[in-house]
This record gives structure tokens, sequence and C-alpha cells, in this order.
């Protein structure tokens, strides 16, 4: 995984224009929460060839595990269905859950083992339906490490709930 420092940082339309059908795109996504539940932000990092761009999120009343997953929702619902994606995730929530997990959710009727009910369901489904047809490849890095682009996820997330308080306080 390399860091793309050297990246040319783009507008999030500009990056979609100079993506090729033959491209990968690593995409870094993270989540972030004041107090759990509490005010939440999601982000994530683009990264494709000697590019990069970013989009967020916020929300007024969340958690965590939502925005982990509106995170990794968004950015792969923001990029065209034909390219690779290899999406890195510090949540292992969100890796183990659309990896592993989602098959018995489904044939059980979004049922746990326990008999409780699947958290966060509604995000479940539409993470499942983003990914339908498409190309990614999930790997889980450690969070709050070397990796400089999920670092700046996890900034843009965080970015995303001070923007959005400061804005109300604006209106």
């Amino acid at each position: 995984m390399k860091a793309n420092i050297d990246a040319i940082d783009l507008e999030f339309s500009d990056f979609l224009e100079n993506i090729r059908d033959i491209d990968v795109v690593e995409v870094y996504t993270d989540g972030s929460c004041i107090g759990n539940p509490g005010p939440g932000g999601w982000g994530a990092v683009f990264v494709s060839r000697d590019k990069r761009t970013n989009i967020s999120g916020f929300e007024k009343h969340t958690t965590n595990n939502r925005m982990e997953l509106k995170a990794a929702i968004e950015s792969i619902k923001a990029l065209p269905k034909n390219i690779k994606l290899i999406v890195y995730t510090d949540s292992s929530y969100v890796k183990n859950g659309i990896t592993i997990w989602i098959k018995n959710w489904i044939k059980n009727n979004w049922k746990l083992a326990s008999g409780q009910h699947v958290k966060n369901q509604d995000l479940w489904e539409e993470l499942t339906a983003a990914i339908e047809g498409r190309n990614i490849e999930w790997v889980w890095i450690k969070g709050h490490a070397e990796c400089t682009n999920n670092n700046n996820a996890d900034f843009i997330a965080r970015s995303a709930i001070v923007t959005s308080y400061m804005q109300e306080e604006e209106n």
C-alpha cells in the first residue's frame, strides 16, 4: 500500500473525469463520532494513478459504526461501476461484515445466531446494493497508524463534524 503523497489533489468531479475503465481506484474510508451516539462524520480519500480527491458527510445523531458504514457506502456509490476498487477500512466491523458475516445475516433474515436483529440493517442493505456488480477488494488496515491516506480520511471525517457545526452557528 503506497502512500501517494505526491499525488495531485483534484476536485471530485475532475477526479471522475480522469478515471478510465482500466484504472484501479484505492478508496480509504473512515468514520468518526463525538460521543457514541452523537454527532458524526465520514470521509473518504480516493487515489488513482497520480490523482487524489476526497468526499465527506455529516449526521447530527449517529454512531461510529454507522459512520464507518456510510463512508464505505457513499464512496462506492460515488464511483463508476466499471472500475476495480480497493477499499481500505480501519473498521473490522465493516470489513468482516461485508466479506464474512453478511451472507449469514441475509440467510437468517437479518438475525444473529443469538436471535437478535443485526444492528444497522438499513446501512448493510444499502452497502449490499452498492457493491452489486462491482469488482471490489476489501482491505483492513490499522487505524491511526502510518498510512497517510487513512489518516487523511480520519481527518476529513472529523472535519465534517466541525464544519457542520460551524455552518450551523452561521445560520
